[in-house]
């Protein structure tokens, strides 16, 4: 949906009404559909791992399944085929949007089902083909949803949809991640994931009480003059898909840091056991890990966009990968010109300093939490704040309009930061620990409603699934490669602490640690518990300082206007 000058020019809500939005019909349609959204992911990821360590299987093996849940991440690879796709009979009665979203929810029904049929002790690989077909209807009812979102209503309205989708997701997280494990020991895991599917039927209930939403035009793919070569077609569109799934391969590989598949592949291959063993030890060791699973990843997604390309002589499979996946792109850069490369800079960039914190629940245990004291703290009072925040940042894009919203957004994100450098320099505190909790999850909810709903201003009407999808996919990319190396920052940082390096400087601030903080985190680094503790101050401060480059091309979109037709709003 791109924002038009007569959009810009409209006014922006009133305090009052920007409130009184939340409750019209479509937010509260989308509440219910970001809630059948955010059903599936936990199920085939965190609540799917606790089921197959109650019944006793490795962690090696349980790894494996994190692997899944990559099918959100490459849903922008399928989305121009959702786009243009119809469900046969259903499309006339609902619409496309509509269509697709109904038969995708009763398809992840249908793979919860599927693997509340399974025995992980006996049919392992089934349970893992269901929970991998389960992501991925999941990933596709994203793409469809997220088009209906857009397009269902004005560009004023994004931030209370987007927070409506939001506060729909986040709510079902809670209950896919807390009710199967209540139910569990009650019932049985088969039955506890049977009750999953069934409560996908709140889906089923928006999707039919959704208004229809604007006809679905995609354009044409010209196969005007193209000679039709069945067997050169047919070898065009094997290899062309052999090439995607190894890129997607090496993608997966580099962004779970998972060398199993592409073990199993090169096993295939003919290479060794030893070979493959050490291959596995390199790719995962903090040390060369980084340096094998970076390159994998920027390696294979070149090798997918490569496979996307037309060839060099005209062909029916490449028009159609022109069409479908290329030309989306195209008109991005085509509408927005010089600055096509700097605002997908910005949607990669702007939540980088979120992204890298990927060790706090290292961080909590280091401090002396206990796992019960951090889990109820993120997963109750936690997700709580991002409700809150979710909230905050719908009424402030509906009442000053996206760009602004997303200045705030990108200074709330990194600087709310400074409350895990106070729970650094404090310690072992719950106070404080609820306090920088707090100020995290919603400031972080501020900015990715913020981005999603800017996001969503950016799409053309002809391409709103397969651009959606893509800026949905990339902006976490870049965010999970830096993310990589949170921990050896905290190490380094710790180690320099007590050498009297430059993070020295913050070991003064630990004076008045609690008795329980870093200690066994300290021993095991070989360094004090101050030195420990410094070492993650230099690192909040470091995710702070990441952040400054989203603040800087954030303001920069603001007070300069866009070229093409986007206008600023």
């Amino acid at each position: 949906m791109t924002v038009t000058a007569d959009d810009a020019k409209k006014p922006k809500l009133s305090a009052l009404s920007a409130l009184m939005a939340f409750f019209k019909p479509k937010p509260l349609l989308m509440l219910a559909l970001g809630y059948a959204s955010g059903m599936p992911f936990l199920l085939v990821n965190d609540t799917l791992s606790a089921w197959l360590r109650v019944e006793g299987l490795s962690l090696q093996v349980i790894g494996f399944f994190v692997l899944v849940t990559f099918s959100y991440t490459l849903k922008f690879m399928w989305a121009p085929l959702l786009d243009r796709l119809n469900v046969p009979w259903l499309n006339g009665k609902l619409g496309h949007r509509r269509a697709w979203m109904l038969v995708l929810q009763a398809a992840v029904a249908l793979g919860l089902l599927g693997i509340a049929a399974c025995d992980p002790k006996v049919s392992l690989g089934q349970m893992a083909a269901f929970a991998a077909l389960t992501a991925f209807f999941g990933a596709s009812q994203d793409i469809v949803m997220d088009a209906w979102r857009i397009e269902s209503v004005e560009p004023e309205m994004q931030g209370i949809m987007t927070a409506a989708y939001q506060w729909g997701y986040r709510v079902a997280m809670m209950v896919s991640g807390a009710v199967p494990l209540i139910l569990s020991s009650r019932i049985g895991w088969p039955l506890a994931y049977a009750t999953m599917a069934l409560m996908m039927a709140i889906g089923w209930i928006a999707v039919l009480l959704a208004p229809r939403g604007p006809a679905h035009n995609p354009r044409p793919i010209h196969y005007e003059g193209l000679p039709v070569r069945p067997v050169l077609e047919w070898a065009e569109w094997i290899v062309r898909g052999l090439i995607i799934l190894f890129a997607a391969l090496m993608m997966g590989s580099g962004l779970t840091a998972n060398a199993d598949l592409m073990n199993g592949l090169l096993g295939h291959l003919g290479l060794s056991p030893d070979a493959q063993a050490a291959f596995k030890a390199a790719f995962t060791a903090k040390a060369t890990g980084p340096f094998l699973q970076i390159p994998f990843t920027l390696v294979g997604l070149g090798l997918m966009l490569g496979a996307c390309l037309p060839l060099p002589w005209p062909t029916r499979p490449g028009a159609y990968f022109k069409g479908a996946f290329i030309e989306p792109l195209a008109d991005f850069f085509r509408r927005y010109k010089d600055w096509a490369g700097f605002i997908f800079a910005l949607i990669c960039l702007y939540r980088i300093s979120e992204f890298t914190l990927s060790i706090m629940n290292p961080f909590y245990v280091d401090l002396g939490f206990s796992l019960d004291v951090v889990g109820e703290m993120r997963k109750g009072f936690g997700v709580l704040m991002l409700v809150v925040g979710v909230g905050i940042a719908g009424w402030l894009i509906a009442r000053f309009g996206v760009r602004n919203s997303l200045v705030i957004g990108a200074i709330a994100g990194p600087f709310s930061h400074v409350g895990f450098m106070w729970l650094a320099a404090a310690g072992h505190s719950l106070p404080i620990f609820a306090a920088a909790l707090a100020m995290d999850n919603i400031a972080a909810s501020i900015a990715g409603t913020s981005l999603i709903a800017y996001m969503s201003t950016l799409v053309s009407p002809q391409y709103t699934a397969p651009q959606y999808a893509i800026f949905s996919s990339f902006y976490a990319i870049l965010g999970k490669l830096v993310a990589s190396q949170s921990g050896r920052i905290v190490e380094g940082a710790a180690k320099s602490a007590d050498a009297g390096g430059i993070s020295s400087i913050f070991k003064g601030l630990m004076g008045h640690l609690h008795a329980d903080s870093y200690v066994t985190a300290s021993a095991k680094l070989g360094v004090t518990p101050a030195a420990m503790g410094a070492g993650y101050f230099a690192f909040f401060a470091y995710t702070i300082g990441i952040g400054f480059i989203a603040i800087a091309m954030s303001f920069w979109l603001y007070f300069r206007r866009v070229e093409g037709s986007e206008v600023k709003v």
